[in-house]
C-alpha cells in the first residue's frame, strides 16, 4: 500500500533518526516521510485491526508506508525487513511471529540507523538496543485477569482446558504464565488439558473438539488466548450438544466485535481487552523520536475486563 499524501510531522524523521533518505513524490523538492511495516500475517479479526489501524493512521498523517504481509511465516518478516533497509525507509514498525529468531537482521537494520518500533509482541534479543521500544498490552497481566475472573465465577474450583496461541510467540508464552501463576494459588483450579490452537478459530474448533472426545464429561470451563479459538471452541461446543457460557464457562482475550456478540448472546462469558488499534500509538511514537525526544523501552497498552452482563452496553463501542 502506497500512501502519498504530503506532509506531516513525520518529514524530518529521517534526518533526526539517521535512517535512509525519504522517497521523493514527483518532480518537486516536497518528500514524503517512507515507514515500513513488516506485518506477521492476517490469522484473525484482532491482525486485520491492527493492520488497518496502522494503514489508517498513516494515510492520515501523510506518511508512505511500505507494507508487508509475511503471511504467518517469520522468514518471510525477515525479508520484508532486509528489503526496508534496501529501499532506505525511516523507520520500520514490526509485529514479530515469535520472540526469538531477530538478533542478525535487527543488527543490519542497525547499522543504517534505521529505528524499529515493535508492535503487540516483544522479542528476546542479545542487545535491547536493536530496536527503539515496544508498543504493546501487558499480557502476562491478561492472563491473570481472565484467571482471576474465572477463580471468583467457579468459586476456585475448575477443571478447565487452555486454547494456546502460536508456540514461541510473546502472547502465547506470557497469557499461560499469568494464568498459572494465579491458578497456582488455587489448588481446586486443574488444567487438564492444554494445546496450541495457532490464534485460529477453525483451529480452535478442531482442538476443542479433541477435547471433548478425550474428556467428554470433566469439561467445565475454556480459556482460549484469544477470541478467535474461543469462537472457535464455543462452535465444537454447541456440535456437541452443549451450551457454551452455561455448562461450559468460556474467557478469551482480545476483546473484539465478535466476542462481544458471543458475550451479548450468553454464549462467551468473559474478555480480557487487548486493543490492536495501534496506529495512532505508533506515529506518536515515531514523532516523538522526531522531536528528539527518548522513548521508553515499552510502552503499555491499557486493558480492560467485560463480562457477558456488560456486553450489550459496550457492543456499539468496539471498532474491531
Amino acid at each position: 500500500m502506497r500512501l502519498h499524501l504530503i506532509g506531516g510531522a513525520l518529514l524530518a524523521l529521517v534526518a533526526s533518526c539517521g535512517g535512509g533518505e525519504t522517497a521523493e513524490q514527483g518532480t518537486g523538492s516536497s518528500k514524503t516521510m517512507v515507514v515500513g511495516f513488516a506485518q506477521l500475517g492476517a490469522e484473525s479479526n484482532w491482525r486485520t485491526a491492527e493492520t488497518r489501524s496502522v494503514q489508517d493512521e498513516a494515510q492520515r498523517r501523510g506518511v508512505e508506508l511500505k507494507f508487508a504481509d509475511a503471511q504467518g511465516q517469520q522468514e518471510n518478516q525477515i525479508r520484508a525487513l532486509k528489503g526496508f533497509v534496501g529501499m532506505n525507509v525511516g523507520a520500520i514498525l514490526l509485529a514479530p511471529k515469535t520472540e526469538t529468531g531477530w538478533d542478525n537482521v535487527l543488527a543490519d537494520v542497525r547499522k543504517k540507523n534505521i529505528p524499529v518500533v515493535l508492535l503487540d509482541r516483544g522479542v528476546k534479543v542479545a542487545d535491547e538496543s536493536l530496536y527503539t521500544t515496544l508498543i504493546a498490552s501487558d499480557f502476562v497481566e491478561e492472563g491473570r485477569k481472565a484467571a482471576t475472573w474465572l477463580v471468583g465465577a467457579t468459586g476456585g474450583k475448575c477443571r478447565l482446558v487452555e486454547l494456546q496461541g502460536t508456540v514461541g510467540s510473546a502472547p502465547a508464552i506470557d497469557r499461560q504464565k499469568g494464568f498459572l501463576e494465579v491458578l497456582a494459588q488455587h489448588p481446586g483450579m486443574e488444567v487438564i488439558l492444554s494445546q496450541t490452537a495457532e490464534f485460529g478459530l477453525a483451529k480452535g474448533k478442531e482442538v476443542m473438539e479433541a477435547f471433548l472426545k478425550a474428556k467428554p464429561k470433566e469439561i467445565q470451563a475454556v480459556y482460549a488466548h484469544n477470541d478467535d479459538m474461543a469462537l472457535g471452541a464455543i462452535q465444537a461446543l454447541e456440535a456437541a450438544g452443549l451450551k457454551p457460557g452455561v455448562d461450559v464457562l468460556v474467557v478469551s482475550i482480545d476483546g473484539g466485535k465478535p466476542a462481544f456478540e458471543a458475550m451479548a448472546a450468553g454464549k462467551l462469558n468473559c474478555v480480557v481487552e487487548c486493543s490492536p488499534l495501534l496506529g495512532p500509538l505508533a506515529f506518536d511514537a515515531l514523532e516523538r523520536l522526531q522531536r528528539g525526544e527518548t522513548l521508553p523501552k515499552r510502552i503499555v497498552v491499557e486493558d480492560r475486563v467485560f463480562t457477558a452482563a456488560e456486553a450489550a452496553a459496550e457492543l456499539p463501542n468496539r471498532k474491531y
